[in-house]
């Protein structure tokens, strides 16, 4: 039986599975209200974002400081786009 997560989480077997299979509980949050959410559609393509790699360090940054990775101000670009990737 899948374990209720609380209200926060709306779909608790999608937030599950994610967490079991190596997910963060912020990502596999984020996916998983996407999932239940009927106005969304997670599994889709999205928008038409500049790939990290086509970015400058400062850019990378910027989007570091944004979701709040941590460490960000002494990671290379690199390290940058693996933080945002994993994030």
């Amino acid at each position: 039986m899948t374990k209720n997560h609380g209200p926060s989480i709306k779909d608790d077997e999608t937030y599950q599975a994610l967490r079991e299979d190596g997910a963060s509980k912020e990502k596999a949050a984020r996916i998983a209200n996407a999932q239940a959410n009927d106005e969304m559609a997670p599994s889709e393509k999205g928008g038409e974002s500049d790939r990290y790699e086509d970015r400058t360090v400062e850019e990378l940054y910027e989007q570091a400081r944004k979701i709040g990775i941590d460490g960000r101000s002494n990671m290379t670009k690199d390290e940058l786009i693996a933080a945002l990737r994993d994030h």
